[in-house]
């Protein structure tokens, strides 16, 4: 077998972020499986899963094992950072998936941004892709929206904003709070957009659904819906062409109401999102 190992900088280490598989053992890259038998630290966000993986793979780590999660990576990055520089390689990895993604990483990588900590990425396994691949929905162009608020109101106000959002879009949700996910879903982007609920994704149990945001709620209001989630929605549909004619009227309107002219031309052209001065010169001509 090749070797994946990273090697250490001239003037220090390095930073290698490691996707892990996110359900199936047989989607480690040799890549990676070479960087957890070398690295000098393996930074892993539950320990116990990593040596769930390593048992699977049939293999050992050799350097130190620590733990890295959203309840000590502040504290911990300048630790890891002060190993790096004296040399060491350490790799990072999540319990599934890209670090960083919705996943502990990101401080880690910022930090070592900006004390110019080399840093480099063995790319592998991701669910986000997974899903968006399998939706069947649009995949030119796309977002990824990690985890809605738990609050109502403000899960509301997330989907409001993202309303008018044209590319596809990729949730994460835990199972238990799928059904309500949907139906803020449905009752803020409407019944008829289309969307995919995939389920436990390259594992046994894989299950993706395809439809409408009304069907995909009928199913979790009547499923016990269990194992890893991501909800893909299709974005929306474009507005249907406004009539000129209308443009200039919303102007008049405004101008009857007291409102300057130059001021109505600017927010209807705003709302309209079109040119100022092609509506102004509307306006004028119809008068």
């Amino acid at each position: 077998m090749a070797d994946f190992a990273a090697q250490a900088a001239p003037d220090g280490g390095r930073i290698v972020l490691a996707a892990t598989p996110i359900g199936n053992a047989n989607d480690a890259s040799a890549r990676l499986v070479s960087l957890l038998q070398t690295a000098d630290i393996v930074a892993a966000e539950d320990t116990r899963r990593l040596q769930r993986l390593l048992r699977a793979l049939e293999i050992r780590v050799h350097g130190r094992i620590v733990s890295y999660h959203e309840h000590n990576e502040v504290t911990r990055t300048a630790e890891l950072l002060e190993q790096v520089a004296g040399g060491k390689t350490l790799l990072m990895v999540t319990d599934a998936g890209m670090p960083s993604v919705s996943d502990p990483g990101y401080r880690l990588v910022e930090a070592a941004i900006a004390d110019g900590v080399e840093v480099t990425m063995a790319p592998g396994p991701s669910a986000v892709l997974t899903a968006l691949a399998l939706s069947g929905l649009p995949t030119d162009r796309f977002c990824f929206e990690g985890f809605l608020p738990r609050k109502t109101g403000e899960r509301n106000s997330r989907l409001a904003e993202l309303a008018d959002e044209r590319r596809t879009m990729v949730f994460f949700e835990a199972p238990h709070r799928l059904e309500v996910m949907l139906r803020s879903l449905h009752q803020v982007l409407g019944a008829d957009r289309p969307a995919a609920v995939a389920r436990e994704l390259t594992k046994r149990y894989e299950q993706v659904l395809r439809g409408p945001l009304a069907e995909l709620l009928d199913w979790a209001e009547t499923t016990e819906v269990r194992g890893e989630i991501a909800v893909v929605v299709g974005g929306a549909p474009p507005a249907a062409p406004a009539n000129p004619a209308d443009r200039v009227a919303a102007v008049a309107a405004l101008v009857d109401e007291g409102i300057r002219l130059k001021d109505a031309v600017a927010a209807v052209a705003e709302e309209s999102r079109i040119s100022k001065r092609e509506l102004y010169a509307a306006v004028i001509a119809a008068r």
